[in-house]
């Protein structure tokens, strides 16, 4: 018997117990589309977070400073002297500074609404988008200037829409608005009280005047591309050091970072839940060498004749083999067909980027095909090496 007459037998196997087959394959299928729809949905949340990553700014490094002590301390002056001094490493850099007591407008006073001392480098640090005006500028922060910029919410409800060249107060000072944010995520519902939107930016200089705080302790700044980002924390980190003498007085922080640990939490969830699908294929296997098994009892008298005619044990094993084979190929199409589209779905739904897994189609699908020959092979070695006067006699 060759291969091509395997196959036509085993397909009429197959359709003869339409259900039978369906129910053997039934683990093969629910194993490759969990493997696939874990996969696509898996890479499809590891795109977003990184677009997420993008969006808040890949190249940004955030410097947090505890100590207090004024006799070891850097100030503003010595961290733009450092980024002047690494070119190559660092750019963009913002003193941060937050102040409290919320703005007020017209008659109405709004506590929620967070107010941040930054300098004209904070939107490139961040990612800011204008929708109207400007952002802060040079002179605007040397000569502190009663100016802000302030986000969607408090332009859209706060202000009525018509914020640009309207003015706030903050601490009993009128800040005229020269700028308006867009939205920070327009997919999402952060436009609200205290939400992201709920923002307004002023020269850092103006902070520091008003006593709230004489000591920076934070800044966000930029490496130059994401690659030499470690490079830019390992030289901040050696001038914090170089004047507190203790890690404990400070943080430096990359984006990059943050995003490499977030994205190998989620591959190491990715790989366990991989793993519990994979168990799905096992037990498909399983299911096919039950019902082989209970291929070759029904069939014994079957293979007797074909053994009395001169059929070799090499053409029984082969034929048996076959047919588990093509049982879990085609449980394997099916449950392609499914995970694809379980992960289309799924990624719509979540509103995830669709892109499918290849390598796990490829791989789920060879798995099944061979677990299907691997545990096929038991049943189809027992029915080669059964004699044909005891399988003639078989009842």
């Amino acid at each position: 018997m060759n291969i091509s007459q395997g196959f036509k037998l085993a397909i009429k196997s197959l359709l003869a117990r339409k259900v039978r087959s369906l129910l053997t394959m039934l683990g093969i299928i629910i194993g490759v589309a969990a493997v696939i729809a874990i996969m696509t949905i898996g890479q499809g949340t590891l795109a977003k977070v990184e677009a997420q990553f993008d969006k808040m700014g890949a190249n940004m490094i955030s410097v947090s400073i505890y100590n207090r002590d004024s006799t070891r301390q850097i100030n503003v002056k010595d961290m733009y002297e450092l980024v002047s001094n690494k070119p190559e490493l660092l750019c963009d850099l913002s003193p941060s500074l937050t102040l409290s007591g919320g703005i007020k407008y017209g008659n109405s006073r709004h506590g929620q609404t967070a107010i941040l001392g930054v300098s004209e480098a904070y939107p490139q640090t961040q990612l800011l988008n204008l929708a109207e005006g400007e952002f802060l500028q040079y002179m605007d922060v040397e000569r502190r200037a009663n100016v802000c910029v302030v986000g969607s919410y408090v332009s859209n409800e706060i202000m009525g829409g018509q914020a640009l060249g309207g003015s706030i107060k903050i601490r009993g000072r009128n800040y005229t608005v020269v700028g308006v944010l867009k939205t920070y995520d327009e997919l999402s519902e952060l436009e609200q009280e205290g939400g992201a939107d709920d923002v307004v930016y002023i020269p850092y200089t103006n902070v520091l005047k008003l006593g709230e705080t004489p000591f920076v302790g934070s800044y966000t700044l930029n490496s130059r591309t994401r690659e030499c980002s470690e490079a830019a924390v390992a030289a901040i980190e050696e001038r914090l050091l170089e004047c507190y003498e203790k890690e404990d007085y400070f943080k430096v922080t990359s984006q990059k970072a943050r995003m490499e640990m977030m994205l190998s939490v989620q591959n190491s969830m990715l790989s366990v839940l991989s793993m519990i699908a994979g168990i799905a294929l096992l037990v498909g296997g399983v299911g096919i060498m039950n019902i082989m098994s209970v291929s070759v009892s029904e069939r014994t008298k079957e293979i007797g004749v074909r053994k009395s005619f001169g059929a070799r044990r090499w053409d029984i094993r082969l034929q048996f083999i076959i047919e588990a084979g093509s049982t879990s190929a085609v449980g394997g199409v099916l449950g392609v067909v499914l995970g694809v589209t379980v992960s289309f779905l799924a990624c719509h739904f979540m509103q995830l980027p669709f892109t499918l897994a290849g390598d796990s189609v490829l791989l789920s699908f060879g798995v099944s095909v061979g677990l299907g020959l691997i545990f096929g092979f038991l049943p189809a070695n027992k029915a080669a090496r059964l004699e044909p006067i005891d399988a003639l006699r078989y009842d």
